[in-house]
């Protein structure tokens, strides 16, 4: 059973800074990419970041690049997504997904993910 417990979230003001953490309590871990990913008020959820598993190479999508920078702790079985210079449109419920066997070509696909956390919800507000 794999259960990922995302925590970090919060209410902060354009320009700050956020680190979200997902930690898995399974046993996949070590041989999953890992992936965040946000959903915003009466959208989809979009793909934010991924760690592929086997090259460890990250993957971010657009608008956060240079901003977001997704690591894991492999000791703690925990994944981060530091969040810097955030804005308005961060504005979202952040999921951590995991997923065991997927493959590079569908790192920004959510279909691709097995596994997901319950979502820490994010507010960029003034």
């Amino acid at each position: 059973q794999v259960l990922l417990i995302e925590s970090g979230g919060g209410l902060v003001q354009p320009g700050a800074s956020l680190r979200l953490s997902c930690e898995d309590s399974g046993r996949t871990f070590s041989r999953s990419t890992m992936g965040w990913f946000r959903q915003a008020p009466g959208k989809e959820r979009e793909f934010v970041a991924a760690l592929f598993r086997s090259t460890g190479n990250s993957y971010y999508e657009d608008s956060v690049k240079g901003r977001f920078t997704i690591s894991r702790d492999s000791a703690k079985s925990t994944v981060y997504l530091q969040m810097n210079s955030l804005k308005y449109e961060d504005t979202g419920v952040y999921y951590c997904a995991a997923a065991p066997t997927i493959i590079l070509s569908r790192v920004r696909d959510a279909r691709g993910y097995n596994y997901w956390g319950q979502g820490t919800q994010v507010t960029v507000s003034s």
